[in-house]
């Protein structure tokens, strides 16, 4: 169970609401009844639908957040009569690299983020908690299952208008631009008109995915690092020094699909090929995703040298990707190289990794707190090509842009995250025209105000950071009518139920 901030509560209305109740100094009820009147006040009267363009995480999020406080959207998506280069389905909401939110310890940054997003009312992290499959201290999910959710959630709400086509031009009215960073050929233009040469581009991969079926069991054995989680919940693939050195050797002379050495600045920080990786030093893998700490092979009752880690892709465990290894690799040196892996010699590949283009935003420079821009503030821009880097960081900017034009609406001033919250202190660096050289960022207690007092020990230092945060983050709540009566979807799973294992060091 998650810790609750000082002086608060939950309260469900139906399965369906929570509130955030402060201390009492303030007013919830009032505060909420105020929530509802002016929901109800912005259903009775003529309200022009606000277009959101893109049916990612951020756009589905955004719709949603409007649609639950009565106004009226069009969302427009071009898939499925219209793919991108890493998409395979029509869903909305679909995860094209990994399957993996990160960690769920609640005193890290990731592990902070969904808590307050849980706070907000997000669609999207709560259907991921019904879509979770086993990953150890992280949460992961069954993306098909998890897109097919989230779609018909949209689909079936009935101020959602779900227009399957290509946008081709700025629509009139308040507009949610979040097309992501595989925005297409239709809406570049448009795009290009807004922000002029402040785009940016890296480059982006995914991982390959394995059916379970063909991992031999004989040499893979199921555990997770440091016994977290399930203990179960990872697939091993164990080397030696030997296999190690060779199979390094072999991912180094590997045919690339795009041939060109990257530049680092080129690649997505959180998603770098594995190839890329090794080619930065012979030892950089097993100190990285393929480090061997924690974990022991029953065979040999000793921890390997390396150790290749495949995590669930679904809830029926038949399929598995593996961990860490984004590439660039021709599909079929993909298939030579990554079966000297021992237990993958025999894989077969339900999907192998692909690399492409991805285009980003100038943010600090084009957007305001709330996401709009500042040439055009009927305009806000989310998702990851507002520059923000991960899935939850991607859900946090819809559900802000939407929050934002919905205020607009209601004729409040716009719900702004506090600094000293983890998404907060996020969006305040992607948005701060302080900010030089921007990179795509994900959120990360190192670009938060550091504490006022120095707290020894890192894992306490971080649960010093996610209280503030926390504390911070239900105040802002609890004060904005906005928010103050926030709504959860998707039944009645209680999302602060998550059963986290705090024991779990994480990330930063």
């Amino acid at each position: 169970m998650m810790s609750r901030p000082p002086s608060a509560c939950f309260e469900w209305s139906g399965g369906l609401v929570y509130r955030f109740c402060p201390s009492s100094d303030v007013d919830v009820q009032s505060t909420a009844m105020e929530h509802a009147n002016t929901t109800h006040s912005v259903r009775s009267r003529s309200v022009e639908p606000v277009t959101v363009i893109g049916g990612g995480l951020a756009g589905s999020e955004a719709a949603w957040q409007l649609a639950e406080r009565g106004i009226p959207v069009t969302l427009f998506e071009m898939r499925p009569g219209k793919q991108s280069p890493a998409h395979h389905s029509g869903s909305l909401a679909e995860l094209v690299c990994s399957n993996s939110f990160k960690s769920d310890d609640p005193i890290t940054a990731a592990g902070e983020l969904k808590r307050e997003l849980e706070y907000l009312g997000s669609m999207l992290l709560q259907v991921a908690r019904i879509c979770a499959v086993p990953a150890g201290g992280a949460l992961a999910v069954d993306r098909e299952v998890f897109a097919r959710t989230v779609t018909e959630h949209i689909e079936n709400h009935p101020l959602v208008d779900v227009v399957r086509r290509e946008m081709r031009e700025l629509p009139e009215g308040r507009v949610i631009i979040a097309t992501g960073p595989l925005s297409s050929d239709g809406i570049e233009p448009v795009l290009g008109n807004l922000v002029g040469a402040a785009r940016l581009a890296f480059f982006d991969a995914a991982a390959p995915i394995v059916e379970a079926s063909s991992i031999d069991r004989e040499l893979a054995f199921s555990a997770s690092r440091y016994g977290k989680g399930g203990s179960d919940d990872y697939i091993n693939c164990p080397m030696d020094r030997e296999q190690y050195d060779r199979f390094i050797a072999e991912l180094l002379t590997a045919r690339r699909v795009h041939s060109k050495d990257f530049e680092r600045r080129e690649l997505f920080s959180a998603c770098q090929p594995v190839e890329e990786i090794a080619r930065s030093g012979h030892d950089a893998l097993r100190f990285g995703p393929l480090k061997p700490v924690g974990l022991t092979d029953p065979r040999t009752a000793n921890r390997p040298w390396a150790v290749v880690q495949l995590r669930a892709e679904n809830l029926s465990c038949t399929a598995y990707n593996l961990v860490g290894f984004q590439t660039n690799l021709a599909f079929s040196e993909q298939e030579r190289v990554f079966r000297l892996i021992p237990g993958l010699e025999h894989a077969e590949f339900a999907r192998l990794g692909v690399m492409h283009r991805n285009t980003f935003i100038d943010s600090p420079r084009l957007l305001d707190a709330s996401l709009r821009l500042r040439s055009l503030p009927r305009v806000r821009v989310a998702g990851q090509l507002a520059g923000t880097e991960g899935y939850l960081e991607a859900v946090g900017s819809g559900l802000l842009a939407g929050l934002g034009a919905a205020a607009e609406i209601m004729g409040m001033e716009p719900f702004v995250m506090p600094e000293l919250s983890a998404f907060g202190a996020l969006m305040a660096y992607a948005t701060s025209p302080l900010t030089s050289g921007y990179q795509p960022m994900h959120v990360n207690w190192g670009i938060i105000e550091p504490l006022p007092q120095r707290v020894k020990g890192k894992r306490e230092r971080y649960a010093a950071y996610a209280q503030r945060a926390l504390q911070a983050t239900g105040e802002a709540i609890a004060t904005h009518p906005m928010t103050a009566g926030s709504r959860t979807a998707a039944g009645s799973l209680d999302p602060m139920s998550s059963g986290v294992d705090s024991s779990n060091p994480g990330s930063r």
